[in-house]
């Protein structure tokens, strides 16, 4: 009787090990490695083994979930063919060499949750299509060489938290639509290009934790009634063009530095409001 239990799960071990994603979908994978010159990983992947214990790539329900081959030594290009993993919810391929753009149609990862593609050698704009991944969380591109303006549709993502895109070469206005995302905690644009003002619709970000906007082409006044944000604990906004007075309350933030460079790229200093009467009232 043991022997035959002893069988019985050795048969169903084996089955639930060989229980595999769809040919369609190993297929999508192999494109990715072979271009990303996959044998050449530091962490390679045998492929005449089951995708299951292949390095980075989680199942559940015979489906790709997750990609994490971050720190890899991926370099070549992404294939457009990723979009069509449908219920990819993790795409991690922090720190490696991937250059060439961001897939057009990557809106089509409908189940994405985190997208960080971040310290690569990414080139283009930002697709619009990733306004239309409902449930992203965590957008991290940061550390690329992007240009471009952010999407206008972004504050469609009503549950991104995270936006870090800092030192790449993106331009243009902040679109008015990133400030209605209510749950956002971090948004990350250092060492870009923006131009612009900060929105008085700042206030509406209720969520923030982290504000950095340093070394941009930003200017005019900051809001006075971005002090409204009790979460906000982390500011950096210098080494741009705003000009006039921050109230104390703001300046005392952990990381807020009042250096500035006016058009002409002189340096200037903001000057701190010592007291709060009135401070709302600046802004009207």
């Amino acid at each position: 009787m043991k022997n035959v239990v002893a069988l019985f799960l050795t048969v169903t071990f084996s089955v639930s090990l060989l229980a595999n994603i769809s040919n369609s979908e190993k297929a999508i994978l192999i494109k990715l490695y072979e271009n990303t010159n996959g044998s050449q990983w530091i962490v390679k992947w045998d492929l005449s083994t089951p995708v299951s214990t292949w390095h980075g790539i989680k199942i559940e329900n015979e489906k790709v979930v997750g990609i994490n081959l971050s720190n890899n030594n991926l370099v070549g290009t992404l294939p457009s063919e990723i979009t069509n993993l449908k219920n990819l919810k993790e795409l991690d391929l922090f720190k490696n060499q991937i250059s060439g753009t961001i897939p057009e149609n990557i809106g089509k990862l409908k189940s994405l949750q985190e997208l960080n593609l971040s310290f690569n050698k990414l080139t283009g704009a930002i697709p619009n299509s990733i306004c239309e991944i409902p449930h992203l969380k965590d957008l991290k591109l940061f550390m690329n060489k992007l240009s471009g303006e952010l999407p206008s549709q972004i504050g469609n993502l009503k549950e991104l938290e995270v936006i870090s895109l800092f030192n790449n070469q993106l331009s243009g206005e902040l679109p008015l639509s990133i400030y209605e995302l209510k749950n956002l905690k971090e948004l990350s644009l250092s060492s870009n290009q923006f131009a612009g003002h900060i929105s008085k619709d700042i206030e509406k970000l209720v969520a923030l934790e982290n504000l950095s906007l340093f070394d941009n082409k930003m200017s005019g006044q900051i809001p006075f009634n971005i002090v409204k944000l009790g979460n906000l604990e982390k500011v950096n906004l210098a080494y741009n063009s705003f000009s006039g007075y921050v109230p104390n309350v703001l300046a005392a933030k952990n990381g807020f530095n009042l250096n500035m460079r006016t058009e002409s790229g002189v340096a200037s200093k903001l000057e701190v409001v010592n007291t709060s009467k009135g401070v709302f009232a600046a802004d009207e």
